[in-house]
C-alpha cells in the first residue's frame, strides 16, 4: 500500500500555547473514575466492549428525561413551534396508539416523511414500547420505498402526504402492512389509512393533549432500536440493525468531543451543555442527522430548526431571524452560504459551529469557515454501520489538519488492514479502515452472508481507503471501490478532488475512472466553478499537474451547470457522473 504525506501545516495561525493539553491528557482528566465520561468493558455479542458507564440505558429512558425541558422549544418548522413538553405528550399518545393497533416488542414500524415536527415523536413513540423504527429514504421513488417496506416486513407505515401519494398504489403489495398513519394528507383518505391529526391533532395543540404517560415496556441497552437503509451509491441498500445503545453512545461521544476541544483550549467544560439553535438540513432518515444531530438535540435541551428545502438565502434568513448556533450537512451547504451574493445582507454571526461530513472537504472552506463567519469548522467519519460518529474533528484540531477526520472517541479504535483482511498495515500506510466501539450496529437485516463479510469480532469492515497518523488522527483518502488504477499506480480520489478544490474557481468536484483499453483505467473530472467565476479545462489540468504527480492529471474535465447529484446523505453519485464519459470510453 501507498504511504500518503504528513499533514499540510496549520491553515491559520494558532495560539503558539495550544494546545494547552494532549489528546492522551485529556482522555486520562474525562474518562477517569467517577468522570462524566468514564468507561468500562463488558460483554457485547460475546465481544468485550468498552462502553460510557454513564450513557442512558436506552431510548425510552431519553425520550421521558426530556420532560425536564418544559416550556424550551424543542423544534421549529416555519410558523410552528413544538415545545419540549408538547414533543413528549405527541410521543406518549403515538405510543399508546401503536400498542392498540398491536405493535409488539420487535415489529417494525416504519416512517417515511421529509423533515417535520412528527418526525421526532413517531420515531420516539416507536422505540420505546421496544418496536422496531424502520426510517425510510423520503426521496426514493415508490418501488424503492416498496422494497425496503418488503425487506423490513413493516406492520405499520407512518407517511406524510408527499409520500402516501406515491406509494399508496404499493399498499396492496404489502402483505404484512396492517395500518397506514398519513400526516398532512393532501385528500380524502381511503383504508388502510388514517390521519395522525385524527390521533393526536395538529401540532399547535400538543400542549393540550392529555398527559398519560408512556406505555409499559422492558427494554435493555443492546435491544433492537432501528433498521437504517445504507446510502450506498450502488447495489440494494441493506438495513442496519441498530440498538439502543448505539444511539445513546452518540450522545456521550459528542459531549466528549466538545469537553477534550475546550481542554485541549485551556477552556473549563460545564458541567451540564448550554442549549443551541440548531438549524438541521440533513434528512432525518440518515443516522448523520438522527444519530449524531438529533440525540444530542434532545438530551441537551436543543432547538431543531427545520426547513423544507434547502436554500441558501432563505437559510440565512432562519438563521438571522432564529440566532441559529450550529448547521451544516454537506460541504456544499457552507460552499453555498459563503459564496451567496446576498450574504452581507444577512446577520450570521450568532453562528458558532458549521459541521459537515458525507463528501471531501477542502482546507480552503475551512480556513473560509474560520476567518470570513468567526464561525469553528467541524468535520468526522462515520457510516450508517456505526450509527454516525466514530471519529469527530472541531476547533483548533481541525484548524491545524484540515485533511483529517480527526481521532476516534474514547470509546472506539480504529486500524488500518491489508484490503484483503489478512493482515494489520504498519503506522501510516494507507489500507482498509476498520472500525469497533459501542456504536457499531448488529448486522445487516436478513442478510446473513452480507453481515458475516463486513462485520468480524466486533469489528466493522468499512470499505474506506484510509491511514492513521502518530498521534491517531484519521485521514481517509478514497472508498476502495473508488480507487483508480492507471498503468499499475494508485490514484486516490480525494487526493486529486481536495487539489482541484484548492483552485479559487471550483466549489464542487469529483474524480471518477473511466476504462482505459491499455492502461486499465483513467482519471477523468467533473467540476462546478464558483458563481461569477471561470476556468478552462486546460487551466484545471495545469493546476493538477504543478502539485501532482503526472499519472494524476485527469485527462477530461467536464462542468456542471449545478452542483454535482447527491444521495440523501451528501455522498456523490459517482455511478451518474461516469455516464457523461460513456460515448469516450466505448469509442
Amino acid at each position: 500500500m501507498e504511504r500518503l504525506g504528513l499533514a499540510p501545516e496549520p491553515i491559520v495561525p494558532l495560539d503558539p500555547d495550544w494546545p494547552k493539553m494532549s489528546l492522551e491528557q485529556t482522555k486520562a482528566l474525562l474518562t477517569a473514575p467517577g468522570a462524566k465520561f468514564e468507561m468500562e468493558t463488558i460483554d457485547i455479542r460475546g465481544v468485550p466492549t468498552r462502553v460510557w458507564k454513564n450513557a442512558p440505558p436506552s431510548l425510552r429512558i431519553l425520550a421521558q428525561m426530556v420532560r425536564a425541558y418544559g416550556a424550551r422549544e424543542f423544534t421549529i418548522y416555519e410558523k410552528e413551534r413544538v415545545t419540549f413538553e408538547a414533543n413528549y405528550r405527541a410521543t406518549a399518545q403515538i405510543a399508546h396508539k401503536l400498542v392498540e393497533m398491536g405493535v409488539k416488542k420487535g415489529d417494525r414500524v416504519a416512517l417515511a416523511m421529509r423533515n417535520l415536527p412528527e418526525w421526532p415523536a413517531i420515531f420516539f413513540a416507536a422505540v420505546s414500547i421496544g418496536a422496531i423504527m424502520v426510517p425510510l429514504n423520503a426521496w426514493w421513488t415508490g418501488g424503492e420505498l416498496e422494497y425496503a417496506m418488503k425487506d423490513s416486513g413493516a406492520k405499520v407505515l407512518f407517511v406524510d402526504g408527499e409520500r402516501h401519494e406515491r406509494l399508496k398504489q404499493c399498499y396492496d403489495q404489502l402483505p404484512g402492512l396492517e395500518r397506514v398513519v398519513v400526516s398532512r394528507a393532501k385528500g380524502v383518505l381511503e383504508a388502510p389509512a388514517i390521519a395522525l391529526e385524527s390521533l393526536i391533532g395538529e401540532t399547535g395543540g400538543w400542549g393540550e393533549l392529555e398527559d398519560i404517560g408512556f406505555p409499559d415496556a422492558e427494554i435493555a441497552p443492546d435491544d433492537d432500536a432501528t433498521i437504517f437503509y445504507t446510502s450506498g451509491t450502488t447495489g440494494s441498500p441493506k438495513g442496519a440493525l441498530g440498538t439502543h445503545r448505539n444511539f445513546v453512545t452518540n450522545i456521550m461521544s459528542s459531549a466528549y468531543v466538545a469537553a477534550r476541544t475546550m481542554l485541549r483550549r485551556g477552556e473549563i467544560p460545564p458541567a451540564t451543555p448550554e442549549p443551541k439553535v440548531m438549524l438541521l438540513v440533513i434528512p432525518l432518515f440518515h443516522v448523520t442527522a438522527c444519530s449524531a444531530a438529533m440525540m444530542g438535540a434532545v438530551a441537551s435541551g436543543s432547538t431543531l430548526v427545520f426547513m423544507r428545502k434547502w436554500e441558501p438565502e432563505l437559510a440565512m434568513e432562519i438563521i438571522q431571524r432564529e440566532k441559529v448556533n450550529a448547521t451544516g450537512g454537506v460541504p456544499t451547504i457552507a460552499w453555498q452560504l459563503l459564496e451567496h451574493p446576498a450574504r452581507a445582507d444577512y446577520d450570521l454571526s450568532s453562528l458558532e459551529t458549521i459541521a459537515y461530513g458525507g463528501a471531501p472537504s477542502a482546507p480552503e472552506l475551512v480556513k473560509r469557515i474560520y476567518e470570513e463567519f468567526g464561525a469553528l469548522p467541524g468535520n468526522g467519519w462515520g457510516m450508517t454501520e456505526t450509527t454516525a460518529t466514530v471519529t469527530t474533528h472541531s476547533g483548533e484540531d481541525y484548524l491545524s489538519r484540515p485533511t483529517s477526520a480527526g481521532p476516534p472517541v474514547a470509546a472506539a479504535d480504529l486500524k488500518i488492514m491489508s484490503v484483503e483482511g489478512d493482515r494489520e498495515l504498519p503506522l501510516g500506510e494507507v489500507g482498509e479502515l476498520w472500525a469497533r466501539g459501542p456504536m457499531i450496529v448488529k448486522g445487516y437485516w436478513n442478510k446473513p452472508e452480507a453481515t458475516a463479510a463486513t462485520f468480524v469480532d466486533g469489528w466493522v469492515r468499512t470499505g474506506d481507503l484510509a491511514r492513521l497518523d502518530e498521534d491517531g488522527f484519521l485521514y481517509v483518502v478514497d472508498r476502495a471501490k473508488d480507487m483508480i488504477i492507471r498503468g499499475g499506480e494508485n490514484i486516490y480520489s480525494s487526493e486529486v478532488e481536495d487539489v482541484l478544490y484548492a483552485h479559487p474557481a471550483v466549489t464542487d468536484c469529483a474524480l471518477v475512472g473511466m476504462p482505459h483499453r491499455t492502461l486499465g483505467e483513467e482519471p477523468v473530472a467533473v467540476v462546478h466553478l464558483a458563481p461569477g467565476a471561470s476556468a478552462t479545462e486546460a487551466e484545471l489540468q495545469d493546476w493538477v499537474r504543478a502539485r501532482l504527480a503526472g499519472f494524476k492529471v485527469p485527462v477530461q474535465v467536464r462542468f456542471a451547470s449545478d452542483v454535482l447529484p447527491r444521495n440523501a446523505n451528501g455522498k456523490i453519485l459517482k455511478t451518474e457522473l461516469r455516464a457523461l464519459f460513456a460515448g469516450e470510453a466505448a469509442a
